[in-house]
C-alpha cells in the first residue's frame, strides 16, 4: 500500500484517478479547492476507509507524509481558466513550486500534468515530446498554455538540481462521464447542446482538427507512466492519436442522439484557437506499453448517457 496524493482530485480526472488507486489498495489523499472539482464527483467514495477528502488550494503549501504526488489541480477548459487568468497562472506555477517542495521533503515521486496546450497552435504535426511548441506568450490563452509550460520547467530544474523523481505527462483532449455540463469544451458543448435541442456551436469553418481519448484510457497511461523506472521522467504524450475535424464530431454526436433537432451554426474561431491537435504516442507505446483501448463512438456513448441522466428534470 503507497499513500498517495491527488490535487485537483474531486475534477473529472482527479475523480477517476483516485479511484482507479483505491481500487489498487493504496491510501489516497484527495486535494481540491472545488473551484472545478465538486464532491459529487468523489461522495461515492467518502465511506472507504483509506480515503481523505482536504479542501486546499495548492497555491498554498500542503503537508503530509506521502509517497506518491499526482499533480492534476488547474482548470483546464478555456471558460474555466479565462475566468481569472492570474489565478490560472497562479495555479500551475505555485501549485508546482507546493507540490515539488513537498515532494523534495518527503522524498515522494511527483507527476505533473500537464498539457498539449504546451504545444500551442502546432507547427508540426503530429506532435511529439521534442517539439517545443508554437504559443503566444500573451494571448487569451497564454494563461494556462504558458502557466503549464513553466511548470514543466519547474520540475525538470528540481529534478536536475535537487533529484527529485519527477513524471511529466501532455495530456490531450480527453472526455467521458463527470465532465461538468458548462465546461464548454467540443464533445461536453456538442452533447449538451444535442439534448437539449439548442444550435450545436462550431467556431470557424468546423475543419480544426483534434484528438479525443476516453478518460479510462488516460487513467491507465498516468498510472503506467508513474510506475516507470525513476529515469524516465517524460515529457510524454498520453492522448488518442485519431484525428477528426470539429465537423465530424458534431456530426457524429448528432447521429449518435437522434430526435434531437439540433442544427450545426458557426462562430469566428477564437484568437489562438490551435487549427490542427494531434499526439504522436511512440514515445508512451515504447515506455509504458499503452496505447488507447476505447474507440470514439463507445466513449461517446457512456458520456451521451451520462448527460442524459444528468441533464434530466
Amino acid at each position: 500500500m503507497k499513500r498517495i496524493l491527488v490535487t485537483g482530485g474531486a475534477g473529472f480526472i482527479g475523480s477517476f484517478l483516485c479511484e482507479r488507486l483505491l481500487d489498487e489498495g493504496h491510501e489516497v489523499i484527495c486535494l481540491d479547492n472545488y473551484f472545478t472539482g465538486r464532491k459529487r464527483n468523489i461522495v461515492h467514495l467518502l465511506d472507504r476507509p483509506y480515503f481523505e477528502l482536504v479542501r486546499h488550494d495548492v497555491t498554498m503549501p500542503y503537508f503530509a507524509e506521502v509517497d506518491e504526488i499526482y499533480n492534476l489541480a488547474c482548470p483546464a477548459s478555456p471558460i474555466h481558466y479565462q475566468y481569472n487568468p492570474i489565478k490560472t497562472v497562479k495555479t500551475s506555477v505555485m501549485g508546482a513550486i507546493n507540490m515539488l517542495g513537498l515532494a523534495k521533503r518527503v522524498r515522494a515521486k511527483v507527476l505533473q500534468a500537464s498539457t498539449s496546450e504546451v504545444y500551442g497552435d502546432p507547427k508540426v504535426h503530429p506532435q511529439k515530446e521534442d517539439y517545443w511548441g508554437h504559443v503566444n506568450p500573451i494571448g487569451q490563452r497564454a494563461c494556462y498554455d504558458e502557466g503549464k509550460r513553466a511548470a514543466e520547467t519547474l520540475f525538470v530544474n528540481y529534478h536536475r538540481q535537487n533529484g527529485v523523481r519527477i513524471k511529466i505527462a501532455r495530456i490531450f483532449n480527453t472526455y467521458g462521464p463527470r465532465m461538468m455540463v458548462n465546461d464548454g469544451r467540443v464533445i461536453s458543448n456538442f452533447i449538451v447542446q444535442a439534448l437539449r435541442h439548442e444550435p450545436i456551436t462550431l467556431y470557424g469553418d468546423g475543419s480544426q482538427t483534434r484528438s479525443f481519448q476516453y478518460i479510462s484510457d488516460l487513467v491507465e497511461g498516468l498510472v503506467r507512466l508513474m510506475n516507470t523506472e525513476d529515469n524516465f521522467t517524460g515529457p510524454v504524450n498520453i492522448g488518442n492519436p485519431g484525428e477528426y475535424t470539429i465537423r465530424e464530431l458534431a456530426e457524429k454526436v448528432l447521429e449518435m442522439i437522434p430526435g434531437s433537432t439540433s442544427e450545426i451554426v458557426y462562430r469566428p474561431l477564437p484568437e489562438d484557437d490551435p487549427m490542427q491537435r494531434q499526439p504522436d504516442i511512440s514515445l508512451a507505446k515504447e515506455k509504458l506499453q499503452w496505447e488507447p483501448r476505447v474507440p470514439l463512438e463507445e466513449g461517446l456513448r457512456h458520456t451521451i448517457d451520462y448527460f442524459r441522466q444528468t441533464l434530466e428534470p
